[in-house]
């Protein structure tokens, strides 16, 4: 298989690992909020991670100290905003958010949002699969390649496919065992 498509698939790999980052588990992590976008200085968007340190000092609190204390609100703003249900407490130079520990339905929830997460994966290496199927079958009929080239080829696509929905699968095990951890 071409280094290309395994490319692609590590590619799909790191975003599904990075979404995964995003759903909390019940303890405070920096990463929880550091891919958040932030709208600062007139309309330009920035990660929180490129705006501020952030650092979760307990298990049940973030503290985001952004270097340019004029984008306090703005960050205030962008965590009330999000997807997460967060509350962000403007401190004055920094910003607290309290994570409240997970109920058993909330629980559920994520995991439900893990398995999601997963099947979006899923069809992102099924798509990188059938890019490449197509460009194999496409070499069908030109000199040099035969039938068994062309076969070998799909056989080791396929192999390599599901070596690749193995890892998400584990990727997204561990975050659910993650999760159901009490």
């Amino acid at each position: 298989m071409d280094n290309q498509t395994q490319q692609k698939m590590d590619k799909v790999l790191q975003v599904v690992a990075d979404d995964l980052a995003t759903v909390r588990a019940g303890g405070a992590k920096p990463s929880l909020v550091e891919n958040l976008v932030v709208t600062v200085y007139s309309g330009q968007k920035m990660r929180l991670v490129e705006l501020a340190t952030i650092t979760a000092p307990d298990p049940g609190l973030i503290i985001v100290a952004p270097w340019d204390k004029s984008v306090v609100k703005d960050i205030e703003k962008a965590i009330g905003e999000s997807d997460l249900g967060l509350t962000a407490a403007n401190a004055g130079n920094i910003i607290r958010i309290v994570i409240p520990s997970l109920t058993e339905e909330r629980r559920v929830d994520f995991v439900k949002l893990v398995k999601q997460k997963l099947e979006s994966g899923r069809v992102m290496l099924r798509g990188v699969r059938g890019e490449q199927r197509e460009t194999i079958e496409k070499q069908k009929g030109q000199p040099g390649v035969s039938e068994d080239d062309i076969k070998r080829q799909l056989e080791e696509l396929d192999k390599t496919t599901a070596e690749y929905i193995q890892k998400l699968e584990k990727l997204a095990t561990d975050k659910e065992t993650e999760l159901l951890k009490v």
